[in-house]
């Protein structure tokens, strides 16, 4: 039997553990981990963040396996599940932490994420136009135990997070 050739995506659109309740189920998905990517703070964690001071996004880190499910399938889902027209903004979550952004892994995931945004923007979904941000993944900073898998722990805690 072949070893899984596991490929990760790193996405940012508002409150981590809403994204993350939506991804973490899908067909293809071997781990999700939020975190924070971005900024320039070394070893950032929630209180810092949570200022927007630190230039870090809320952050979803997904591995998956490429050949169960596409990172096209993955960023159409994304911008589905998030409102991407809104910089530094989802529903109550407001500040740079919180904007909308495709961190990508090389060339290959670069083009993808730009063809996902024209796909995105040509759906008639969204009315204005996509603020998301398409930019090289950096450091991806694994966020406190607490937040993890958060509405698993917390069924019914607050989210903005749906598919559209």
């Amino acid at each position: 039997m072949g070893e899984t050739r596991a490929e990760t995506a790193v996405l940012a659109g508002g409150c981590f553990w809403g994204m993350q309740e939506i991804l973490r189920d899908l067909p293809g998905v071997l781990r999700t981990t939020v975190g924070y990517t971005g900024g320039n703070t070394e070893h950032p964690v929630y209180e810092q963040v949570k200022t927007g001071t630190t230039g870090h996004a809320e952050s979803v880190e997904i591995v998956f396996d490429p050949e169960r499910i596409s990172y096209g399938v993955i960023l159409d889902l994304f911008f589905r599940m998030h409102d991407p027209t809104t910089p530094g903004r989802q529903g109550n979550d407001v500040g740079s932490q919180y904007r909308s952004a495709v961190f990508y892994h090389g060339e290959e995931q670069r083009k993808a994420a730009e063809a996902a945004v024209r796909r995105a923007r040509d759906s008639g979904l969204w009315k204005r136009p996509l603020a998301t941000e398409i930019v090289p993944a950096g450091k991806f900073w694994t966020a406190e135990e607490y937040h993890q898998d958060y509405l698993k722990k917390h069924p019914g805690g607050y989210t903005c997070h749906y598919v559209r």
